[in-house]
């Protein structure tokens, strides 16, 4: 894959004011400082530039004597937050080489020269300084050209540097992704051969170039498949590429896209900053148990965990002609929170899948009758969940009840019985309800 992109001239770049008031400061007292990383990369494409990062020759005690207001947020490694005089902090870093690594983590020291901070890093479109006072573009190893020709390469030996670093496979695939690269052959090649390795990285290390993925691509179905091509999706998400041989279709006749396909299909239809349904998306149809195996590896919040667990496992709305109390039971299974990210995650796959050709007129008619129906019954306020009946577990105790798991039993009995019937959703009902099913037993 290849976008072209004419690199720009360098006096194009503009830092903030505050990014070369910290330069200033430094140089004035003998301290070499260039801003590097993603914001000189972003700024070469003709990107808004993001977060602004400077390497400079001080050490961390000699930046934090330079600036009134730091934050040692890494200072261990050689980085100090500065706080400007527009509210934002910007990292200040050391300049640094490798001492050893072991394709995890990094020993590095502290060394005295951009070069030697440029070296180690990863890929040449991130190996680039400028220093906004001179206006000079630094690009030992030719990145500005490397993003000219829409290629994604690395710094020196390709083996050594994935060797250094397992992540850096997975940031690859980000990069060429995100700004449409194609690989070179080498970089490919020792990218594949460590795939394999990429379980001995952190669980959060590997969740966050995924949620990265999600977050901020506008097409993310490119580094999604550069997951499955490389190997990356094998070895990590094994639930995921076991989609790519499922056909999307029963019909005979051609070659059908795979669930794999329409998911990824259907995350580039979701909004960027929203990496919750986009990874719901990625998981949808799979099974309960399956979901929830690769969230759990993924380490996310519980909350987060739930959340997207729901919405990747809910079934689809119920067809148009359905009952109320079909539709107040989705309501209720889904949630009122919930329900409506489900019913957009939904009209998403529906618009995928008219697109491929996998869909008709008529299904994306009857889904959007079954919304207008749903939205109708959350408009009445019935009660749907546990919470909103007229009856608790004090009122359980009240009635003799001994307080213990059965009073989950019988709430969730109560509330299936007033799903078919709002109008039972009344004290003296649901009590009369409870001593019956009391009786019975």
């Amino acid at each position: 894959m290849s976008r072209a992109n004419a690199a720009p001239d360098p006096a194009r770049i503009e830092a903030p004011p505050a990014v070369t008031w910290i330069v200033r400061t430094l140089e004035d007292r003998g301290f070499e400082t260039w801003t590097v990383g993603g914001a000189v990369r972003d700024a070469l494409l003709g990107h808004p530039s993001g977060d602004w990062d400077l390497a400079t020759r001080a050490r961390p005690g000699e930046i934090r004597r330079a600036f009134k207001r730091t934050v040692p947020v890494g200072i261990e490694h050689g980085t100090v937050g500065v706080l400007a005089r527009d509210g934002i902090m910007y990292e200040v870093t050391t300049f640094r080489r490798d001492v050893e690594t072991d394709g995890r983590h990094a020993v590095v020291s502290f060394a005295d020269r951009i070069e030697e901070d440029l070296a180690r890093r990863d890929f040449t479109i991130n190996a680039i300084a400028w220093h906004p006072l001179t206006e000079r573009l630094l690009d030992p190893f030719h990145g500005r050209e490397d993003l000219g020709a829409g290629l994604l390469r690395t710094v020196g030996e390709p083996a050594e540097r994935f060797e250094e670093d397992y992540l850096r496979v997975l940031r690859a695939i980000r990069f060429a992704g995100r700004f449409g690269l194609r690989v070179a052959d080498e970089t490919w090649d020792a990218m594949r051969a460590v795939v394999d390795r990429l379980p001995d990285l952190s669980a959060e290390r590997i969740r966050d170039e995924l949620v990265k993925v999600l977050d901020t691509d506008p097409r993310p179905s490119i580094a999604l498949r550069l997951y499955a091509d490389s190997g990356a999706l094998a070895v990590l998400y094994p639930e995921l590429e076991a989609r790519r041989t499922v056909p999307a279709t029963t019909q005979e006749g051609g070659d059908p896209p795979s669930e794999w396909d329409v998911c990824c299909a259907t995350v580039d239809t979701l909004p960027v900053a929203n990496a919750t349904l986009r990874l719901a998306a990625l998981m949808w149809g799979l099974a309960h148990d399956e979901a929830a195996a690769l969230l759990m590896r993924l380490r996310l919040s519980n909350a987060q965990m739930d959340r997207t667990l729901l919405l990747a496992t809910t079934p689809e709305l119920p067809p148009p002609h359905a009952t109320d109390t079909d539709f107040r039971r989705w309501l209720s299974r889904t949630g009122l929170e919930v329900w409506p990210a489900a019913v957009r995650l939904q009209f998403a796959f529906a618009t995928t899948r008219a697109r491929l050709g996998l869909a008709t007129d008529d299904d994306a008619e009857s889904l959007e009758a079954s919304w207008k129906r749903a939205r109708a019954i959350c408009d009445q306020k019935p009660p749907l969940s546990v919470g909103d009946l007229e009856l608790n577990g004090r009122d359980l105790i009240a009635l003799g009840l001994k307080p213990g798991p059965r009073f989950g039993t019988i709430l969730e009995g109560l509330l299936s019985w007033v799903l078919e019937d709002p109008a039972r959703n009344r004290h003296e009902l649901l009590a009369e309800r409870v001593q019956e099913k009391i009786g019975d037993a």
